[in-house]
């Protein structure tokens, strides 16, 4: 890296590099950020979701095929742990129907998550 240092009374006191050297730097900055958070959410025992997962719901698939899925669990498992349909399940995961309050807090437990991540949009 170039820097031009520029003294004060003989010591450094600032430094200029040039913007394409900066902007460089900034970005390894911003990266050994985000690992730092990472390990230390792996650390606090958060859970971390899979790239493919993130761009599923970029692209608005369902919440709840995402959710189920990424658990491991079919229409029909997760339909038995919450007590309704399969059919019911995947009309909810294709938008042409709307849980209830009470299933919607049914199938959060079932996932482990909150209600509002198994929310569309």
């Amino acid at each position: 890296m170039r820097a031009q240092i520029i003294e004060m009374d003989g010591r450094p006191a600032s430094a200029v590099v040039p913007f394409a050297e900066w902007t460089v730097l900034l970005e390894r900055l911003e990266e050994l950020q985000d690992i730092t958070d990472f390990k230390e959410a792996v650390a606090r025992g958060e859970e971390t979701l899979p790239l493919s997962f993130v761009e599923r719901c970029l692209v608005g698939e369902h919440p709840l095929r995402l959710w189920r899925e990424h658990r491991g669990l079919t229409l029909q498992a997760l339909a038995e742990r919450v007590g309704c349909t399969r059919q019911m399940l995947s009309m909810i995961e294709r938008g042409k129907a709307a849980p209830s309050a009470d299933l919607l807090a049914r199938l959060a437990a079932a996932l482990d998550v909150e209600m509002d991540d198994l929310y569309p949009g």
